[in-house]
């Protein structure tokens, strides 16, 4: 059993050699990294950091307001494109690779099928985006394979539903935004008529907040005549998606990363998945999901591997380092997904949330180091970092549609100055990183290696917080302890959430102690994470005494 750990990073901006990008610049001013960026050099580095799949984000050809008209790709209307680059989930061809991430564009899928190449042989697997739900407004494959009918190609945009429309439309409207639809062109943009947004906007209207560059996606569903489900005969919108899924499939992508999954029908996710497998049987699917109530059902029918725990366990973790929530609610997020919790992908950080070093959530990098370890070692299931979140980036810069939000943009044109650092032109050494990023990184990577040690993918788990709620040496709102078992290799974790160091007791039940099958005694322990030894007392029903350093984990193997 392997441990996953997915290393998610966008291609746009990994290799970026631009020092002093201009808020708002263009490619020209501000550079691009490329696929070629990703060496087998850097390949190995990341997999040697603890990395089992790399989530290249951004690789399908998006709408931008970079002109590629010479390549044969229509432009795109620059009010219809969020920043300059353009928002990654804002696909206008499907089976296109976007040019901006090829060192020469017209070779692009070449490039992209040799980053294949090099990232099997670096013994890590690829995950890509899959958009299932909306498509950019301007949508035209120039790539397309023979046979193959753009969306919205055949649609009867004179029906405001039609089950095998691509498109849901409001007939005899004009799309009209309420913000300035001209932009920096000559002519507004036009649409006629006007055709529903990507977040279920199913007006003419759409506002600045919802996704007006897209256009949502007809899986069948009459959103608007009560939700009636028009599934046979299969829509068009299903066959058109399988075979994007097999096209990318047979390119040697081993798993799909489906964005906002919940906003399409469970029935499309049932027949596609199965037929997929069917053909790739090892290729994974991982859902971004945020309802709870469709979990089990996504899990029970074998419709995806994993599933992203936003509103589980990352929303309590941020809370808990913030100081808004208490260390013990962490057990009643195991809890809730127990029966499941093998299929939930845990993270701290990705493209949707604030960095955790910002402002926005820990304020520095090693204030997230009790949630890393909770969240790398309470489980065997699968952990995602995000690129430079190994380095404390902070993701405090204005650059340009994002603004200072902290968290890095997807939508500009711009680098990370912290792996813009480790990069350094290819060479990928921690060296060139300043001490504390290098500390900060080398404890990434000490965690991820203990992560896919068989004790924590396989080894028995047990939470202590229910004997130690009442405990005047463990502060149970601001530290969290469990055990991980394996035989005769044992461990005793203990995450401090506060400022403060210190010695913490834990008591230790006599049922852990027959659970785990560990005899009574007093052992010698080590810290894995850092150098101390100390003596372990394990009685049943007495304390174990453990120092942890403020903001840190002990993991104490004895």
């Amino acid at each position: 059993m392997e441990k996953i750990v997915i290393y998610q990073v966008l291609p746009r901006l990994f290799g970026n050699r631009v020092a002093t990008p201009v808020a708002n610049g263009s490619r020209e001013q501000n550079g691009c990294g490329l696929m070629s960026d990703f060496t087998m050099l850097a390949l190995r580095k990341l997999k040697a950091l603890g990395v089992s799949h790399i989530w290249y984000t951004g690789l399908l050809e998006h709408a931008t307001q970079t002109d590629y008209s010479h390549l044969g790709i229509e432009r795109d209307h620059c009010a219809m494109v969020k920043g300059r680059a353009g928002s990654p989930y804002a696909v206008k061809d499907y089976y296109d690779i976007d040019p901006d991430l090829a060192a020469r564009p017209e070779r692009r899928m070449a490039e992209f099928e040799a980053l294949v190449d090099r990232t099997h042989r670096a013994g890590l697997k690829m995950v890509m985006d899959f958009v299932p739900n909306h498509v950019a407004r301007h949508y035209v494959s120039d790539v397309k394979p023979e046979g193959v009918r753009d969306f919205g190609q055949d649609d009867n945009d004179g029906q405001a539903f039609c089950a095998q429309n691509n498109f849901y439309y409001i007939p005899g409207q004009r799309l009209a935004c309420r913000f300035d639809m001209r932009g920096t062109e000559a002519v507004p943009y036009e649409e006629m008529p006007a055709r529903a947004t990507g977040n279920d906007c199913f007006s003419a209207h759409p506002g600045r907040d919802d996704w007006y560059e897209t256009v949502k996606l007809n899986y069948g569903v009459d959103y608007c005549g009560g939700g009636v489900c028009h599934f046979n005969p299969v829509p068009d919108t299903w066959h058109k998606m399988l075979h994007i899924l097999l096209y990318w499939a047979g390119k040697g992508v081993d798993a799909f990363r489906c964005d906002m999954a919940e906003m399409v029908p469970v029935e499309f996710w049932a027949w596609a998945v199965r037929r997929v497998k069917e053909r790739y049987p090892g290729v994974l699917f991982i859902a971004e999901v945020y309802n709870p109530s469709l979990y089990r059902e996504y899990v029970y029918r074998g419709l995806f591997d994993y599933l992203y725990d936003k509103v589980g366990l990352y929303d309590c973790l941020r809370g808990v380092t913030r100081g808004e929530r208490s260390a013990s609610d962490i057990t009643l997020c195991w809890q809730r997904v127990d029966d499941i919790r093998p299929h939930m992908l845990y993270f701290l950080e990705n493209h949707d949330e604030p960095r955790l070093a910002s402002d926005f959530f820990a304020g520095h990098g090693q204030r997230g180091i009790p949630a890393l370890a909770v969240a790398a070692l309470m489980g065997g299931n699968p952990f995602m970092l995000y690129f430079g979140q190994e380095l404390g980036e902070r993701g405090m810069e204005r650059e340009g549609f994002s603004g200072v939000d902290g968290r890095t943009t997807i939508f500009d044109y711009w680098r990370v100055p912290t792996v813009q650092q480790w990069y350094a032109g290819g060479r990928c050494c921690s060296r060139l990183i300043d001490g504390e990023a290098a500390r900060l990184r080398a404890l990434y990577k000490r965690v991820l290696t203990l992560a896919s040690d068989e004790t924590f993918v396989s080894g028995r788990f047990y939470d202590l917080m229910y004997v130690n709620m009442d405990n005047p040496r463990l502060d149970h709102h601001r530290v969290y302890a469990f055990m991980r078992v394996r035989g005769e290799c044992r461990y005793l974790i203990v995450c401090n959430f506060s400022d403060r160091e210190g010695e913490v007791g834990i008591n230790i039940p006599r049922h852990a102690l027959e659970f785990l099958e560990i005899p009574e005694g007093i052992y010698g322990a080590r810290d894995v994470l850092g150098s101390r030894r100390m003596r372990l007392s394990m009685w049943a029903d007495g304390q174990a005494v453990v120092s942890v350093a403020a903001w840190g984990a002990a993991v104490m193997k004895f």
